[in-house]
């Protein structure tokens, strides 16, 4: 045959979507500095300016530029996006991955404290540690990192259970081994894809925690934040619409761009996903 009978992989439309989103969204953060020269917290104009060719999308109460808050308050999303997905990334599968190839009763302890984990609620959790530490980016990233991991422990887990067993890892065993080498070389990496594209779920779930808590008036004061944006909105909606529309059109995409990333990486690289099996 001169053609491969291999099926090519296309990317679906919201998986297109979620990437020009997510790429968005980094482009953005780490060229805030030019797109965006101005501090945002500086008076650059009358307060209360609607959108004009000025200010872009308008000034608040205190004649601060709109445009320039939503372009730095990208760059804050995304470092506590990231750094917590990237935390609960390597807990979560040290943990699963532990339990799930050695088991016994390092599987049960293990598995009991991610159930622990699991039943705090971490939007509260976060309340009452800003509360009593303070208002702070690395407070709460730390927070989150450390109560957002257990479902990439349950996935890691799931994933080595079911290669451990398989022939390939059962040959290194019996060539020498040992469980540790067996562990990083063969049946982590082969679990790895699942966790990966969870990890780019639990960003948007991070975003979303820090502007409701910026919304609360319990984020960084000296960062600017969408969440803190719209904290500042609360008064003026019907005066100045612009101040509440803005950021939170920003938290709205920013959090759909990564799940549709999330969904489409899941699509890709878990061989039971619907669009990977098709049509019957």
């Amino acid at each position: 045959m001169g053609r491969d009978a291999r099926p090519t992989r296309r990317l679906r439309p919201v998986a297109v979507v979620g990437l020009a989103l997510t790429a968005l969204l980094v482009l953005v953060a780490v060229f805030a500095d030019q797109i965006a020269p101005s501090d945002p917290f500086s008076f650059v104009g009358q307060p209360f300016e609607p959108p004009s060719s000025g200010h872009w999308l308008g000034t608040d109460d205190l004649g601060r530029d709109v445009f320039s808050g939503i372009v730095h308050g990208a760059r804050t999303s995304l470092v506590v996006g990231v750094v917590v997905a990237g935390a609960s990334l390597v807990i979560g599968t040290v943990v699963g991955g532990l339990a799930g190839f050695i088991g016994g009763w390092v599987d049960d302890v293990l598995m009991r404290f991610t159930e622990l984990v699991q039943v705090m609620p971490r939007f509260f959790l976060a309340l009452m540690v800003v509360a009593l530490f303070g208002p702070g980016l690395p407070n709460l990233i730390a927070v989150l990192a450390l109560t957002s991991w257990e479902v990439t422990a349950r996935v890691a887990r799931a994933g080595v259970l079911a290669v451990k067993e398989l022939d390939y890892v059962l040959a290194a065993r019996a060539l020498g081994a040992s469980s540790w080498r067996n562990l990083r070389l063969h049946a982590l990496p082969n679990a790895f894809a699942p966790v990966v594209a969870l990890a780019a779920l639990q960003v948007g779930g991070a975003i979303l925690i820090e502007a409701g808590l910026s919304f609360l008036g319990l984020g960084d004061p000296n960062v600017i934040s969408w969440g803190y944006m719209l904290n500042n909105a609360q008064a003026f909606v019907r005066h100045a619409w612009w101040m509440s529309l803005f950021p939170g059109a920003a938290v709205a995409l920013a959090v759909l761009g990564v799940n549709l990333l999330g969904d489409a990486l899941n699509d890709r690289w878990n061989p039971r996903s619907p669009t990977r099996l098709g049509p019957r």
